[in-house]
């Protein structure tokens, strides 16, 4: 058992199948990390779209890479060294490498990204699958007080024995 606030052990002994779950609760509940760089935002922009836009400035597209594994995304960056002409007095702008992954919800694609002005925009789209969505199941019913004997018969075969 991890230190965490919560003890899921509980859960693990009721429920079966549940394993993600109780790891990405685990995962959350854990320290994070304090460096915030590059910073993001993260946009629900409907029930099924989101944008995760992260500031990465001094970045080209060739130093940036952007992969998806199952149910999560890492972004990450490393710069390429330039020869700078003079010496740094002060150094304000960030140029390590860094790495950003975020966890994504079962069905979720990332449709597109787009880098303009220094910031990287991820498009992402829920897309379940026709089999797993919600169907409507159609209720019959019949008169009352019948019952299947009295339900009229159905011929299977045509010819008898």
């Amino acid at each position: 058992m991890r230190n965490s606030l919560f003890d899921l052990a509980p859960l693990h002994r009721s429920s079966v199948g549940f394993d993600r779950i109780f790891d990405l609760l685990e995962n959350a509940t854990r320290a994070q990390s304090v460096d915030s760089w590059p910073p993001y935002d993260t946009v629900k922009l409907s029930d099924d779209r989101y944008r995760i836009t992260m500031a990465v400035a001094g970045f080209n597209r060739e130093e940036l890479d952007i992969a998806v594994q199952p149910n999560l995304l890492v972004v990450s960056g490393e710069r390429k060294s330039a020869e700078q002409e003079g010496e740094f007095l002060y150094r304000g702008i960030a140029s390590r490498a860094f790495t950003r992954r975020f966890e994504l919800a079962d069905h979720v694609k990332v449709t597109s990204a787009n880098l303009v002005d220094g910031l990287l925009t991820i498009e992402l789209q829920r897309e379940v699958p026709e089999s797993l969505r919600p169907r409507r199941i159609a209720i019959t019913s019949t008169p009352t007080g019948a019952t299947l004997e009295q339900s009229p018969q159905r011929q299977i075969e045509s010819h008898a024995a």
